[in-house]
């Protein structure tokens, strides 16, 4: 006969009544903190000083995930205290969902990407570029006075951070992220019901996490930790990582290593030029491919090999074309197109939405979000509107305001697509600085800069990082939030303040970390860097260099750049009307975009996955399928602990991670 968790599943009386309200308790909150306060210390000496175990760039984040862990392996034992000492399943996910938020802020795609953008070109300013030029009309509330800058990046000799300087241009841009951070959040109420409810998305990483999470057993997985099929998955990654930390302390001992280059094969023309292609050797995007849809998965191959071949084809037919085909450009044109395609997709929900926000239409029912649809829509519009203001006080011109960050936006849309429908397993799996690149490659640079005034160029390299770091990608974490909520029995409300009080408590820790060893250590040296910085001071400086030569000569559109850009908006387009013309078409355009955005990371882990899930379903059926869900997790679990627990710890004490450099993003 059925237990009554079996028969009611997560709504049993029994846990109904340890879910105190389905809300956020302290004992949770502390939890949630002390986790952060951990995970900031380790990303500090890991991290960004010794270059060690990324831990906040992976999908989830290393330390939400072992928080989960961790909190669901003692729940036995919690669960004979007195109720107030327990953590049931619905609290453990919201430390998760605030931990995903916190602690990718001290991460290398926010304010270590942030800080260095803003002090670069003061600080290596010189007769060599036009620094000088591009700043001189920065206000001086978005930038700390150049005094400070300069021991910044040298390390001061009391280590003291002068926070009189900073305090202005960080609570400045403190504002402006909340601005974005709301925008997008605001535009995720909006998707949530055409997504969640009516669409139906798989959403693979929430179940990755909810499987963690279980406490009772009922879902997929059957009581994750206690799935022997979830610890061989668990032991191969382990196996995996074991053999190449080995390695790197004795060469002599056999290792897989983390990618297999065919350049090593193809090394004649016109074959060379399949020379870029690799196979990535990473157990996550093995885990977490399982979960994705088999025509995307599909799609992903397809589309690598289509563009590598497209390679061997310019070569055998004598045009050489550098950077052809142009698959970044074809990343930032799809993500333009599928956004466009959302919205049209999306158009009948949408028009709903605005009604009832500004008519209060009776026949539209909005109890069950977070806020009504009339507070989301003003959300989305006042913090759009907050962007831009901002922007135009930092010296952008209006429209340029409005058309960055309109995409930057429209990516972020995208993006939040990809891992509710496909699990994106990577947190830079978007179209990297191409918004930026993209106005300037379609345009060229001087329709930017007017006269004898560099304000808006000066102001726009102080915006690099809106679309060059991850920052947008949150929306991920966003509407993965709702799903949580929703299947956990937690208040939507309580996950949103959960998120955005993340993000501030998130920022304050990225704050104090990042300007304490940039003063005691120096920006020089960190990330390692030696006297010109390390890689976000490097990924600084190539936009205040590009900025720099439009000074000397201004670049004109690229022709090329941009053709790719077309040819990447034309694909996905087709793609979306073939597959509405015929239902069982293959190819799908999310697999597109993914792949033309980060190839070699995913493109040979999703087709030996594809082959895999594919002859399951095939010999055993949907049954079949459900109960290899476990091992493939297994993998997801086994690396981020070995890879990013066990071998990041090692990285605190000593330099062996750089001979074998993990990274998650």
């Amino acid at each position: 006969m059925a237990t009554d968790a079996q028969m009611h599943g997560p709504h049993s009386s029994d846990e109904e009544a340890l879910r105190e309200a389905h809300g956020l308790t302290i004992r949770a909150a502390i939890l949630a903190l002390v986790f952060f306060v951990i995970s900031l210390y380790w990303m500090l000496k890991a991290g960004l000083i010794a270059l060690g175990a990324q831990i906040g760039e992976s999908v989830p984040v290393i330390p939400a995930i072992a928080a989960v862990l961790l909190l669901t392996m003692v729940s036995p034992l919690l669960r004979r205290l007195p109720r107030f000492a327990r953590m049931p399943e619905h609290q453990v996910l919201l430390v998760y969902s605030f931990l995903v938020i916190a602690v990718s802020m001290p991460s290398v795609g926010v304010v270590r990407q942030i800080l260095p953008q803003l002090t670069v070109p003061y600080y290596f300013a010189g007769p060599e570029n036009q620094y000088s030029t591009l700043t001189e009309d920065i206000p001086s509330w978005v930038v700390p006075d150049p005094a400070v800058i300069q021991t910044m990046y040298e390390g001061s000799d009391t280590g003291l951070i002068p926070w009189g300087a900073w305090t202005t241009p960080l609570l400045a841009w403190t504002v402006f992220m909340l601005a974005l951070f709301i925008t997008i959040y605001a535009l995720m109420m909006i998707f949530r019901r055409q997504w969640i409810e009516k669409e139906h998305l798989t959403f693979p990483i929430v179940r990755l996490v909810l499987d963690m999470a279980d406490q009772t057993g009922h879902r997929v997985a059957g009581g994750f930790l206690r799935n022997p099929v979830m610890w061989m998955g668990f032991a191969l990654a382990a196996i995996y990582n074991l053999m190449n930390m080995l390695n790197a302390y004795n060469p002599s001992i056999p290792a897989l290593g983390k990618s297999f280059n065919f350049g090593t094969i193809f090394t004649e023309r016109p074959w060379s030029g399949l020379g870029g292609l690799q196979i990535a050797w990473r157990p996550e995007n093995f885990g977490l491919g399982y979960l994705v849809p088999t025509d995307i998965l599909l799609s992903v191959w397809v589309f690598a090999l289509l563009t590598r071949f497209a390679n061997v084809f310019q070569i055998a037919a004598g045009w050489d074309i550098a950077g052809f085909p142009f698959d970044r450009q074809q990343t930032y044109g799809g993500y333009i197109a599928f956004g466009l395609i959302l919205l049209w997709v999306g158009r009948d929900h949408i028009k709903a939405v605005l009604r009832k926000a500004f008519t209060g239409a009776p026949d539209v029912d909005d109890s069950d979000e977070p806020f009504s649809y009339r507070t989301a829509v003003i959300a989305a519009i006042a913090g759009f509107a907050g962007m831009v203001i901002f922007g135009i006080a930092a010296g952008l011109w209006w429209w340029v305001a409005i058309i960055y960050f309109g995409i930057c936006v429209l990516f972020s849309v995208v993006y939040a697509r990809a891992r509710a429908e496909a699990g994106a397993p990577l947190i830079w799996l978007f179209p990297i600085s191409q918004a930026w690149e993209f106005m300037f490659n379609f345009t060229g640079s001087s329709i930017y800069q007017r006269g004898t005034s560099w304000k808006n160029m000066g102001a726009l390299g102080l915006f690099f990082w809106v679309s060059r770091g991850y920052f947008p990608s949150m929306s991920g974490y966003q509407i993965e939030g709702f799903k949580i909520a929703e299947e956990a029995g937690i208040k939507q409300r309580t996950m949103v303040y959960t998120l955005i009080i993340a993000l501030l408590v998130g920022l304050a820790g990225a704050y104090v970390i990042h300007l304490h060893a940039y003063y005691a250590y120096g920006a020089n040296v960190l990330e390692g860097g030696t006297t010109q910085g390390g890689s976000r001071v490097q990924s600084a400086a190539i936009a205040w260099n590009a900025l720099s030569a439009d000074v000397k000569a201004h670049e004109p559109m690229d022709w090329k750049q941009t053709g790719g850009a077309i040819s990447g908006f034309t694909i996905t387009l087709l793609l979306i009307i073939m597959r509405t013309l015929f239902l069982r078409f293959p190819l799908h355009p999310l697999g597109f975009v993914m792949v033309t955005s980060m190839m070699n990371a995913i493109w040979g882990p999703f087709l030996i996955v594809w082959v895999i899930k594919s002859l399951i379903l095939r010999i055993g059926g949907m049954g079949a399928y459900r109960k290899a869900i476990p091992f493939f997790l297994g993998l997801v679990i086994g690396h981020f602990f070995t890879a990013g627990v066990v071998w990041g710890s090692i990285s605190l004490y000593n330099d062996m991670y750089r001979r074998y450099g993990v990274w998650f993003g």
